[in-house]
């Protein structure tokens, strides 16, 4: 009886491993409302491959996207060394440009301030002229104007003036004034050539009408308001050893009678011109112009070629200078 009782409770009573599963299914139950396992809470396989596979996507997409940091800041890094290199060569090179062209700005403006200093003293001298002497050297009636002095006048206005042209767009680095001196040069340049085209054309031409201008002249020798033509006749006679234009008889045609000026006798004396036993010189000096010209062409060749190269050393230095200048404001423009 007590045994039978005993065989009985231990049927009655649960056991523990029906605990444990019971506890289990209920587990199972509960979790599983809610979509999960007891395998999956406790870390053991379970039916979760979406989330596997999104984890590993987005592993890889944070590798890649690493990767392609480190790339990209390399690209940076390689692209900011290039262009120190590329801002260190055009230091390099502007620093170059600007020593030349203030070399070249320099140059230019000593070369035009000699020209400059050149053109007020041949207008100071052609002032001087023109106040002291009147109208010196007026050979000329067919023109009144054409006197040494104005002429001296002329030239020295036109080379200050270039000069200054030159001086000023050299040291202030101005684009208007450099070619202002760049179009003054070619000017000239051009007026030289074509008049000296036009004397070789018509040379003949123009030594006829030049003796019978200078003839024409000669009458006015003796008249009170043309004291600049008697000077410079008077001069010339003596230090050349010459008289009249072609020869001492275009005096007596000019005067009318029978006389030449004193400074046409061989030997110097006062009232000699009237005396007709005295030995006058016989060559004109128109003729002795033209010997002379001749004896020194040479030298006349080298001084026009020595102007002409000066003229042209100026256009190509006022040119280059202007180029750079430009050049230079682009470069600071960007």
């Amino acid at each position: 009886m007590e045994k039978w009782s005993s065989e009985e409770s231990v049927r009655l009573s649960p056991s523990a491993e029906s605990r444990d599963s019971d506890r289990a299914s209920a587990s199972d139950r509960q979790f599983g409302r809610r979509g999960f396992t007891v395998g999956a809470f406790y870390g053991s396989a379970g039916p979760r491959p979406a989330a596997d596979a999104s984890a590993a996507a987005a592993a890889e997409d944070k590798s890649e996207a690493s990767k392609r940091g480190v790339l990209k800041g390399n690209k940076y890094v390689v692209f900011y060394l290039d262009l120190s290199f590329v801002f260190l060569l055009e230091f390099k090179k502007f620093s170059m440009a600007r020593g030349c062209l203030c070399c070249l700005k320099y140059m230019m403006f000593l070369f035009n301030l000699v020209f400059w200093l050149c053109g007020c003293g041949l207008l100071g001298v052609g002032i001087w002229l023109s106040v002291s002497q009147g109208s010196f050297a007026t050979f000329s009636p067919s023109f009144p104007s054409l006197s040494a002095a104005n002429l001296v006048i002329t030239i020295g206005t036109i080379v200050m003036v270039t000069g200054f042209l030159g001086c000023l767009g050299a040291i202030k680095e101005n684009k208007c004034l450099l070619l202002s001196f760049f179009i003054s040069l070619l000017v000239i340049l051009l007026a030289e050539l074509i008049l000296l085209i036009l004397f070789f054309v018509y040379m003949d031409k123009v030594n006829e009408n030049a003796k019978q201008d200078l003839k024409d002249g000669l009458a006015l020798y003796n008249t009170d308001n043309n004291v600049g033509l008697r000077n410079a006749w008077n001069i010339i006679q003596a230090e050349w050893k010459c008289c009249g234009v072609t020869g001492f008889s275009d005096w007596h045609d000019a005067l009318r009678e029978r006389v030449v000026p004193d400074r046409c006798c061989q030997e110097h004396l006062q009232g000699c011109g009237r005396n007709a036993t005295s030995m006058f010189w016989t060559q004109g000096c128109y003729e002795k112009v033209e010997e002379w010209l001749d004896d020194n062409k040479h030298l006349l060749g080298t001084i026009a070629m020595c102007i002409l190269v000066i003229q042209l050393l100026g256009m190509a230095f006022s040119m280059t200078l202007f180029q750079q200048i430009h050049r230079m404001g682009k470069k600071y423009d960007a």
